[in-house]
């Protein structure tokens, strides 16, 4: 198994690589495997005949969102949002740098 795998080992070491992942040997060959029955699957689905007629879906519950439409109604003013503020700069809120 491992010299069928050894692509997919490749591949799993290429992305935790990446991720900045350190895998152990064991996790590689699972990945690898898991991988390898991912591919094996699309690779089913790629031979289906697929008749031209068929819509591609989205979603096949025919279940809606139930919302409301949005709707303006009056809100505070500019002054009065900022009136409990400790610090504001130019009608904004001023805050400290969270960031570096």
């Amino acid at each position: 198994m491992q010299i069928k795998l050894t692509g997919e080992i490749f591949i799993v070491k290429k992305i935790a690589n990446l991720a900045n992942l350190n895998l152990s040997r064991d996790e590689e060959i699972k990945y690898a495997m898991q991988f390898s029955q991912i591919l094996n699957y699309m690779e089913k689905i790629r031979q289906l005949k697929i008749s031209k007629d068929i819509k591609p879906t989205s979603q096949v519950t025919n279940l809606e969102n139930v919302t409301r439409e949005d709707q303006s109604s009056p809100s505070l003013s500019q002054e009065e949002v900022l009136s409990n503020a400790k610090s504001t700069q130019n009608g904004l809120f001023k805050v400290k740098a969270i960031l570096d």
